[in-house]
């Protein structure tokens, strides 16, 4: 499940984003869910299901952002390097955002519900579609 899903329009890239709400201090745990959660991702894009479900988004450049509440700590940067080289070998680029702290209103995020699996649609972050054009964030907001 991808946490946000937007076409920016402005740059004509796909944009895949997913959110850490946690401190990078969960060490081997907390990287592999990481790399199973990008795994995720990148299967999305190379294995044809973005394709199938955006027929007229194919062909358009991807990117993948990690948008974290926290700096990530130096293995997790070290680990995020390593994925970033691989993935450009597909075309696929990857970016950390670091977002700062969480803020929900009484509406959830981005005045829509919340949902329990982590905060704003699923992912923690109530600015998953900054810069996005109104409307064309995958999760509804």
């Amino acid at each position: 499940m991808l946490d946000a899903f937007a076409h920016d329009t402005r740059d004509d890239v796909l944009v895949l984003a997913m959110f850490e709400t946690r401190a990078w201090d969960l060490g081997d745990r907390q990287l592999w869910q990481l790399q199973e959660k990008l795994n995720a991702y990148v299967s999305f894009i190379l294995d044809g299901e973005l394709r199938d479900n955006f027929p007229h988004l194919a062909g358009k450049p991807v990117r993948i952002e990690l948008r974290t509440v926290h700096e990530p700590s130096e293995r997790a940067m070290g680990f995020l390097g390593r994925a970033r080289d691989q993935l450009a070998l597909q075309a696929i680029s990857l970016e950390v955002v670091v977002i700062g702290e969480v803020v929900e209103g009484p509406g959830g995020c981005c005045g829509g519900a919340s949902s329990g699996a982590g905060g704003c649609c699923g992912g923690g972050a109530r600015d998953h579609h900054e810069g996005m054009p109104p409307g064309s964030c995958g999760c509804g907001h």
